[in-house]
């Protein structure tokens, strides 16, 4: 006879809501027998990978047999002259997911509080919460705009992490530079952290990713992906960049081995492939043009967008509307998982796959009137 299974999981975990991806383009195929299907739901690279990131990965398979470097050196130097920054200033991680569950593993005690706006990226949410601490979400103004002023009135003497995902995701926007000196010189005793992550996109001459606060000695993080601008999202590569005193806190928690040999390798080379960055930008510029275009045609409301995505209002019905498109070999990402149940969220796809999106979304809200 078994015996009463008194074991408990921590009660923290019941706060938690395990991430959920984008569907596969395999999954989708399988599931309804498509022949055609297009991802737009992720915010990838349509253009592909760095092609000088695919020759180092090429060149570097002999080698799989060693351990990577634990120090990941060579790409801490790439990121480091990148950004006129030191060396010691920067960490490498295991995708930029990882270094939100290193920050908050770093920086955060049961009952601290964790500011993040809303809508935001929900892994923020996530690394409070396997802490136990709590988070507190602070709504945007109207159009999505950062609302600083809400964000100072939120800090309280249990505030350790303020995350400004800068442009935000799920909605495009982003805070303007004198926001941020605003809100550096306001926050005393937390660390903000910008996440950059799609700051290659953003064109707006009062944007910053946060690297001159850094500069200027203010005790910020930025953390940045090599999944989106350089296209190289499935082997697993973010950093952060801040004050040597705050990467050193976090190096205490990394795992030896976080970023794998040919991720490394890859990154190094990706960061100096400034013609793919230039060809990306390019694409993503023109297909957000022609995403508004599509939708300022059929009289659908959106967000400007400073990221390599679009949010977009579709109405009552955008529950439908995402299966719908699914169902036609079209994937893009419902908004009910930010609040937002009449959106949904667009990545920038070539000019071909936007276009067939476009068509199809035509066709289905044709169908509904």
């Amino acid at each position: 006879m078994g015996q009463t299974n008194n074991i408990q999981p921590r009660k923290t975990l019941d706060a938690i809501e395990p991430y959920s991806p984008g569907k596969p383009i395999w999954e989708v195929q399988k599931e309804l027998g498509l022949e055609r299907v297009i991802k737009l739901a992720s915010n990838e690279n349509p253009l592909g990978p760095s092609p000088k990131a695919l020759e180092a990965i090429k060149n570097g398979l002999a080698e799989l047999n060693r351990y990577p470097d634990a120090d990941a050196s060579m790409l801490k130097q790439a990121i480091a002259k990148e950004y006129g920054v030191n060396p010691q200033q920067v960490i490498p991680t295991n995708g930029a997911d990882e270094l939100i569950t290193l920050i908050s593993e770093a920086f955060l005690e049961t009952g601290d509080e964790v500011i993040v706006p809303s809508p935001s990226f929900s892994e923020y949410d996530f690394g409070a919460h396997i802490m136990g601490a709590t988070v507190v979400p602070v709504p945007f103004a109207e159009d999505f705009k950062y609302d600083v002023d809400a964000l100072i009135a939120a800090v309280t003497e249990k505030t350790k992490l303020i995350y400004i995902c800068t442009p935000n995701n799920p909605t495009g926007t982003y805070i303007a530079k004198a926001d941020i000196e605003k809100l550096v010189k306001a926050v005393k005793g937390a660390l903000i952290v910008f996440d950059a992550a799609y700051s290659h996109f953003a064109e707006d001459e009062d944007y910053t990713n946060g690297i001159e606060f850094i500069q200027a000695g203010y005790p910020v993080l930025t953390l940045q992906t090599f999944s989106k601008i350089y296209g190289i999202a499935g082997v697993r590569v973010g950093y952060g960049i801040a004050p040597e005193f705050i990467i050193q806190a976090i190096l205490k928690v990394k795992e030896p081995f976080n970023v794998n040999s040919l991720a490394q390798i890859a990154a190094t080379a990706a960061i100096g492939d400034t013609e793919h960055v230039r060809s990306s930008q390019a694409v993503n510029k023109a297909g957000r043009e022609q995403l508004y275009k599509i939708f300022d045609g059929l009289g659908l409301a959106y967000t400007k967008s400073m990221g390599n995505f679009v949010l977009v209002h579709v109405g009552p019905e955008g529950e439908r509307i995402y299966k719908e498109l699914m169902a036609k070999g079209v994937i893009v990402r419902y908004g009910k998982t930010w609040g937002l149940p009449e959106h949904i969220r667009v990545s920038v796809g070539t000019e071909e796959e936007n276009a067939f999106f476009g068509e199809v979304l035509s066709g289905l809200l044709a169908k509904q009137l």
